[in-house]
């Protein structure tokens, strides 16, 4: 007679794998942080809080479906609904009136956070033309960084054929690292391609 074994749960529908990168940084990062600045606590140690994405498109009343493209590309890139961005006031030289909607943005957190963080290390940054490594000086003095990126097509998630026009956009990754040498380690350590000097 055969032995009834019990069945695992299904994962839900749109679950994500967990993240490779964790598994990297409790087996290898974490160790090498407590070496280097002496933590007494994994407490101490920086982790990956969010990564936000944003995306300007102007005056969208020009071209209301250059808004609407930027969404569906963001949405492609993070796997995320991403929310309309609005001017906070008024500039009469650019043409903007309060409350117009100007761009997108995306926070990203948790297993996102981590699966984005590994395809931008990884597959997007070396898919860059003459990519020399990013700037070491782009943390904000609370161990937080960014970068920006000219175009969207670096994604390989963007299709071709839907691709209407190119676009930039602002990746922050906020770390829970109290200086910038302690994040600039933790990103290093994790995969992001900084230079040097």
């Amino acid at each position: 007679m055969a032995r009834k074994t019990k069945e695992q749960p299904a994962a839900p529908v749109g679950a994500l794998p967990a993240p490779r990168l964790k598994r990297h940084y409790s087996d290898v990062v974490l160790p090498k942080l407590k070496e280097q600045f002496g933590y007494t606590t994994v407490m101490q140690a920086p982790k990956l809080q969010k990564i936000v994405i944003n995306m300007g498109v102007g005056n969208s009343e020009k071209d209301p479906k250059a808004l609407e493209n930027s969404l569906r590309d963001m949405t492609l890139i993070a796997g995320q609904k991403p929310v309309a961005t609005v001017a906070r006031k008024a500039i009469s030289n650019f043409r903007l009136r309060e409350g117009m909607k100007i761009g997108c943005k995306v926070t990203l957190r948790g297993d996102r956070a981590y699966h984005f963080f590994d395809r931008l290390s990884t597959v997007v940054l070396p898919r860059i033309r003459d990519f020399q490594g990013l700037s070491p000086n782009s943390f904000d003095g609370r161990g937080n960084y960014s970068l920006g990126l000219k175009e969207q097509l670096v994604f390989p998630e963007i299709p071709y054929d839907t691709f209407d026009k190119i676009r930039g956009m602002d990746i922050t990754i906020c770390t829970s690292a109290r200086t910038d040498e302690e994040s600039r380690v933790f990103l290093k350590e994790m995969g992001l391609p900084l230079r040097d000097k």
